[in-house]
């Protein structure tokens, strides 16, 4: 594959301005980025800027914590989609997964999956947060859902990707599902060691660094 084709070029900031979402489209066309990853207010303006392009727009769901209802992500993502959405980043319940109710984090997910009507759904599992047997825990949840990427982190948090994680993310997937790495990737030798390690995709914020 492509390198620019591994990039989510992204810009979650609260305080991202109409022309920084602008220029991040720009620069997702120039280099031909898999994706601009942008939170839900800036879906519409992505899809009309990237609109003669082959760059997908994604957009983050539940974002940056996980802790909103099932019905609420399910909203956000039908209504993210009806807006031009074509990938969608939840957050997966983390605190449910932490207390081992398994089913509750599997119906969360779920109702993405279902609200997102085959649209690429990646769930992130903050992986800062959980040890390895919780990873694995929760991919496997993940794949049971039918989601069709496990993603490392929000980059909002105490730490990003490493490539020990990605490493448990893709042995825990088992190849069914694909695995995003994102947070703190953010120079080519880090890129390629999150390949390296199984790496599907790039969800980062210095994409022309990378390439």
């Amino acid at each position: 594959m492509k390198r620019s084709k591994y990039i989510d070029h992204t810009l979650l900031k609260p305080e991202a301005t109409q022309d920084q979402i602008e220029k991040l489209c720009q620069e997702a066309k120039q280099y031909d980025f898999a994706s601009v990853c942008v939170n839900p207010y800036w879906v519409p303006f992505c899809k009309e800027e990237l609109k003669d392009s082959d760059v997908k727009v994604c957009t983050v769901i539940g974002f940056p914590l996980g802790a909103t209802s099932s019905a609420s992500k399910a909203f956000e993502t039908a209504h993210a989609i009806e807006q031009g959405a074509d990938e969608v980043d939840m957050v997966m319940n983390i605190g449910e997964l932490l207390a081992g109710h398994d089913q509750a984090v599997q119906k969360d997910i779920e109702a993405v999956v279902q609200a997102a009507q085959g649209k690429i759904v990646k769930v992130i599992l903050e992986t800062c947060l959980l040890n390895d047997a919780q990873i694995e825990r929760a991919c496997s949840l993940c794949v049971k859902a039918k989601a069709d990427f496990v993603k490392t982190s929000t980059g909002f948090n105490s730490a990003g990707a490493n490539t020990h994680v990605v490493e448990v993310m893709k042995q825990a997937v088992k190849g069914q599902a694909k695995v995003k790495a994102a947070g703190g990737v953010r120079n080519q030798a880090d890129m390629d060691a999150m390949i390296a390690a199984g790496a599907d995709r790039i969800g980062t914020s210095h994409g022309i660094e990378l390439m």
